[in-house]
């Protein structure tokens, strides 16, 4: 694993976006796994900088993204979906039609995860996936378990995960509890997977992902065993772990 420390959270995207730069540069028709939630912001925001500059071009590129809330609509300003549109993909000149993130509003939930499982099959694997780190270790919505899931399934949100994401609704209640999230065997299947952290309160979680016991119960400890892992934070967020 590879660890790339940084001062603060702009530096940290700034080291980020330049990962995936790079890969988008090396393999124009790259396949990218890409994640939500406020870590990456400034990733994307970085990303579209370049894209506006004319330093990179998206025309080639598919993006997977990890997870969706099920029974939120794209429209809904809380599903992935939207936050992807609205934080990168209607800024670049990435086609719509490769753009693909699991259908939130499927009720049947084998059917929406066999559909994602297909897209994932058929894009002939991930080049790059994007994770941020949940507090308790989870990776995509693959939240503390007994098993490591292999592939896209519907996950009951923990409740550590739903107060999280609390703060991005009007009320609890309409925080979703289940969504669907690409699996922990997809992920790991990943060519790269690039890790982006920031923050004290990450520094616990980073510690036990990463230098603890590997186990389900730490989604992302399973990365320890991965060939090719970029872990970028901040320097709050790698405190408790030792200097290269």
């Amino acid at each position: 694993m590879q660890i790339i420390r940084t001062t603060d959270y702009d530096h940290m995207s700034r080291m980020a976006a330049n990962i995936i730069s790079a890969q988008v540069i090396m393999k124009p028709d790259c396949v990218l796994g890409l994640a939500t939630g406020s870590t990456p912001i400034g990733t994307y925001e970085e990303l579209v900088r370049r894209y506006e500059n004319k330093d990179l071009d998206f025309s080639g590129v598919t993006s997977i993204n990890l997870d969706e809330y099920k029974g939120l609509s794209p429209e809904n300003d809380q599903s992935y979906r939207y936050f992807m549109n609205e934080h990168l993909f209607r800024h670049v000149n990435i086609r719509p039609e490769c753009t693909y993130v699991p259908n939130g509003l499927e009720p049947d939930s084998d059917k929406a995860c066999e559909a994602y499982n297909a897209i994932i099959a058929a894009s002939g694997g991930i080049d790059l996936q994007l994770l941020g780190l949940g507090h308790n270790g989870h990776i995509g919505f693959n939240e503390p378990s007994d098993v490591f899931e292999k592939e896209t399934h519907c996950v009951d949100l923990a409740q550590s995960t739903i107060d999280a994401n609390s703060r991005f609704f009007a009320s609890m209640d309409e925080v979703p509890r289940q969504a669907y999230t690409m699996g922990i065997g997809t992920i790991m299947k990943a060519a790269k997977v690039l890790v982006i952290v920031s923050g004290e309160s990450k520094a616990q979680i980073v510690k036990d992902a990463f230098f603890g016991p590997c186990t389900p119960q730490v989604p992302a400890s399973i990365l320890q065993l991965h060939s090719n892992v970029v872990l970028v934070g901040d320097e709050a967020a790698l405190s408790l772990i030792p200097e290269a």
